[in-house]
C-alpha cells in the first residue's frame, strides 16, 4: 500500500468529487466513477464541510481502498463524531447501521473514532476493546483529518470484521493525508471558481452596460418614433435571443410595427397594466408543464409620463438580477428617447399645422364671397384630413335652422336641419368638437343622415364660433372605422375658428356692400348701382327695357299726412315693385319719389304688362291710397347703339308725358 501512496496522492490532487455526500455500495460504482476526470467532477461547494465530503467521496470512488482480505466500511465523521459519508467494500449488513449518515460515534462508548477525535492522533480498537455492545466483534481504526488550514479536526474511520485489519493504521493515515490534500484543493478550486464566476458576472455586467450605452446613443440620435421602437426591439432580441419580446403602447401612441401592440387596460390588473400604473418593473414566475417561465414588464417612462410597457417572457433561469437592472434602465432610456422623438414629431406637426393654418387663412381672406369661402373650405378640409365627405352648415336666423351651405355630397346642399338634430346638433348645443371612431358600434349612436347616406363610420365635427356664438358646424366623415386621429380632431377645431372668421368677414363685407348699393328707406338698389348694372347688361344682352315709376301728388301726401306717412308710401310702393318683378330684374330708387326698374332681355310688350301690374296694384293696395305714373323705354341690339343716359332720358320723357296727360297711366318713348 505504501508503494501506491505517491500515485494515489498525485491522483487525488488531480480530482475533485462531484457530490456533497455519498453512500455507495459495490465495486461497479467505483469502477464507473474511476474514469471521471477532475474537470468533469469539480463543482463549487456550498461550504467547506461539503468540500471535505467531496474529497472523501472522490478518493473512495477513485481508489480500491481496501484489499479483498480486509473487507469493511470506510467513513468520515466531523469534529463531533457524526458520520458525513461512507464507502462500503463488500456487503456488511451488520456494519451498515453503524455507518449511516448522522450516526454519533462519540455516543458509542470507547472506540477508535472517539479516541482519535479526543487525542487528535491515530487510534486502533480491537473487537475486545469496545465498551458498547453494538461494536462487539468489530475492529475500528481512525486517523485525524485536519481541514480548513488545521482549524478543525475530523476523523477518517474504518470498521471491519477481520482482526488483521487492525494493522492497517499507517495505510489509513495515508488515506487521511490524501483526503486533507484533496479537500484543500477542492476548497481552492471552489474559491477559484467563485472568483472566476464573479469575474464572468462582472464581465457580463460590463458588457450589458456597454450595450446599454451604445443603445442609448443610438436611441437619442433617432428623431422619429418608429426608429426608437425598432432599436428597442432589436436590442431586446440581441441581448435576450431566447426570450419573447413585446412592446405595448398606450392608446394615444400608435405604431405600424408587428411587435408593437396597443396597451389594453383590464380589471384583472395583469402584469402590463400594473407596470404601467405603478411606474416600476414587475417580475412574475409561472409554472407550466414545460417548466418555470418568467415574465418581466418594464414601463417606458419619460419626464412627462409613461408611454408604454416592454414585456419579456423566457425561462426562469434566463433572467438574472443583472438582466433585471439592464431591462429597467433600457426601458427608462427608451422612454426618454421615445418622448424626445414624440416631442420632435409634435413640434414638426405643429409647425406644419401653423403653416397650413396660415396658408388657409390667407386664401380664405382672399375672397369676400360666402359661396367661394364655403366651396374652398370644403375642398381643403377633404384634402387635409383625407376625408371622403364634408358638410358645412350655417345657422339661418330667419328659420332658426341649420342649412347645409356646402358639401361634396350634392344631395345634401341647402338641406335644412333642426338645431338639435344628429351630431351637428350635439356640436351646436355643447359648443364642443366631437369625434366618433366607429359609428356602427358607437355607444351614443344617434340618427345621422350624413352617416347613413354615405355609410360612413368615422366622424369629426367642430362648431363654428364667432364672438362666443355658434353660427354653424363642420362635419367631416370617412367610411373606414378609426380613420381620424386625435390630432385631426384638434386641428379641425382650430380651422373651424378661421373658417368662421372668414365667414363673418364675408358677411360683413356683403352687408357693407349691400348698404352702399341699397337705399336705406325702400330697400331698393341705389341709382348708381342701377346705372352700373344697366351698362353691364347692355354689353352682354341683346335687349332690355326700363320703367320709371313716379308717385302722383306725392307732395300733397307729405303736406297732408306728414313726411313719415310719405316715407311709408314709398316703402309700400317699393314692396309692390319687388313682388311684381323677377329676381334677375333690378329695382332702384332713382330719386325722391321716383323709382326705376330695369328688365334685362324683356321685350316692350312684356314690359308694358309688368308696368300695368305695378300701376294697378299700387292703386289698390296702398294706404293711404295713391297712384303712380310710368314711363317706358327700351333698347335692342338691332337698333343703333344707345347709351345708359339716353335710355334713362327716353324713359324720363315718357314719364313726363304720363304726368302731364292726367297721371296714373303708362307712356312709352321709342
Amino acid at each position: 500500500m505504501k508503494e501506491n501512496l505517491p500515485e494515489l496522492q498525485e491522483d487525488t490532487r488531480s480530482r475533485i468529487p462531484d457530490r456533497t455526500s455519498v453512500s455507495m455500495v459495490g465495486n461497479n460504482a467505483a469502477a464507473d466513477a474511476a474514469s471521471l476526470t477532475l474537470s468533469s467532477i469539480v463543482t463549487v461547494s456550498a461550504s467547506r464541510e461539503e468540500a471535505a465530503v467531496e474529497a472523501f467521496s472522490a478518493w473512495a470512488i477513485r481508489s480500491a481502498l481496501l484489499p479483498g482480505s480486509y473487507p469493511g466500511i470506510l467513513f468520515l465523521t466531523d469534529k463531533d463524531g457524526l458520520v458525513n459519508a461512507r464507502w462500503e467494500h463488500g456487503s456488511h449488513s451488520e456494519l451498515e447501521r453503524l455507518t449511516l449518515t448522522g450516526t454519533d460515534w462519540k455516543g458509542l462508548g470507547h472506540n477508535a473514532v472517539s479516541q482519535c477525535l479526543t487525542t487528535r492522533r491515530g487510534a486502533v480498537c480491537t473487537a475486545k476493546e469496545h465498551t458498547d455492545g453494538e461494536l462487539a466483534g468489530i475492529v475500528t481504526l481512525a486517523v485525524p483529518v485536519k481541514l480548513f488550514d488545521g482549524m478543525e479536526t475530523w476523523s477518517l474511520g474504518f470498521a471491519g470484521l477481520d482482526e488483521a485489519a487492525a494493522g492497517q493504521l499507517l495505510w489509513l493515515q495515508c488515506c487521511g493525508e490524501a483526503i486533507e490534500t484533496a479537500a484543500a484543493l477542492s476548497c481552492e478550486r471552489c474559491k477559484n471558481q467563485i472568483l472566476s464566476a464573479e469575474k464572468e458576472q462582472s464581465q457580463r455586467e460590463s458588457d450589458l452596460r456597454e450595450e446599454l450605452f451604445r443603445t442609448a446613443q443610438k436611441m437619442h440620435t433617432k428623431i422619429d418614433v418608429e426608429s426608437v421602437l425598432s432599436e428597442l426591439i432589436a436590442i431586446c432580441e440581441k441581448v435576450f435571443p431566447e426570450a419573447k419580446a413585446d412592446l405595448y403602447l398606450s392608446q394615444d401612441n400608435g405604431s405600424n410595427q408587428p411587435k408593437v401592440q396597443p396597451l389594453v387596460f383590464n380589471a384583472e390588473m395583469d402584469i402590463r397594466t400594473r407596470a404601467f400604473m405603478e411606474g416600476q418593473l414587475i417580475r412574475e414566475t409561472v409554472e407550466t408543464p414545460l417548466g418555470a417561465y418568467c415574465t418581466v414588464a418594464a414601463p417606458l417612462i419619460g419626464k412627462q409620463g409613461v408611454y408604454g410597457v416592454l414585456q419579456l417572457t423566457c425561462h426562469e433561469d434566463g433572467v438574472t438580477s443583472s438582466h433585471l437592472h439592464f431591462i429597467s434602465l433600457l426601458a427608462s432610456t427608451a422612454g426618454n428617447a421615445f418622448e424626445n422623438a414624440k416631442l420632435y414629431e409634435q413640434s414638426n406637426l405643429l409647425i406644419s399645422e401653423l403653416r397650413l393654418i396660415n396658408e388657409i387663412t390667407k386664401r380664405l381672406n382672399q375672397s369676400l364671397k360666402l359661396n367661394d369661402i364655403f366651396e374652398f373650405a370644403t375642398n381643403e378640409l377633404i384634402e387635409i384630413f383625407g376625408a371622403e365627405f364634408c358638410c358645412i352648415l350655417q345657422l339661418d336666423k330667419q328659420t332658426d335652422k341649420l342649412v347645409v351651405q356646402a358639401s361634396n355630397l350634392h344631395t345634401m346642399n341647402n338641406a335644412l336641419f333642426s338645431k338639435d338634430y344628429g351630431y351637428s346638433g350635439i356640436v351646436f348645443a355643447t359648443k364642443e368638437p366631437v369625434i366618433v371612431s366607429d359609428y356602427m358600434y358607437h355607444s351614443d349612436r344617434m340618427t345621422s343622415q350624413l352617416m347613413e347616406i354615405t355609410s360612413s363610420r368615422s366622424l369629426i365635427g367642430a362648431p363654428i364660433i364667432v364672438n362666443d356664438e355658434v353660427i354653424g358646424t363642420i362635419l367631416v366623415t370617412h367610411r373606414l372605422a378609426n380613420f381620424f386621429s386625435y390630432e385631426n380632431y384638434k386641428l379641425l377645431q382650430v380651422l373651424s375658428g378661421h373658417i368662421g372668421l372668414a365667414m363673418t368677414n364675408a358677411s360683413l363685407h356683403a352687408e357693407v356692400r349691400r348698404r352702399v348699393i341699397t337705399d336705406n328707406l325702400t330697400g331698393l338698389y341705389a341709382r348708381h348701382y342701377l346705372d352700373e348694372q344697366v351698362n353691364l347688361q347692355q354689353k352682354q344682352d341683346f335687349c332690355g327695357s326700363l320703367i320709371l315709376v313716379d308717385i302722383d301728388f306725392f307732395k300733397r301726401v307729405n303736406d297732408t299726412f306728414g313726411h313719415q306717412v310719405g316715407d311709408e308710401i314709398l316703402i309700400q310702393v317699393a314692396a309692390i315693385i319687388k313682388t311684381s318683378i323677377r329676381d334677375t330684374d333690378i329695382a332702384a330708387r332713382w330719386g325722391g319719389e321716383e323709382l326705376a326698374v330695369y328688365l334685362p332681355q324683356v321685350t316692350i310688350e312684356q314690359t308694358i304688362r309688368i308696368a300695368e301690374r305695378i300701376r294697378s296694384r299700387v292703386a289698390r293696395e296702398t294706404k293711404p291710397r295713391v297712384t303712380v305714373s310710368c314711363g317706358i323705354s327700351e333698347w335692342s341690339w338691332e337698333d343703333d347703339k344707345i347709351s345708359v343716359e339716353a335710355l334713362f332720358y327716353k324713359a324720363d320723357m315718357a314719364l313726363y308725358e304720363a304726368k302731364h296727360q292726367g297721371k296714373n297711366q303708362i307712356r312709352i318713348r321709342n
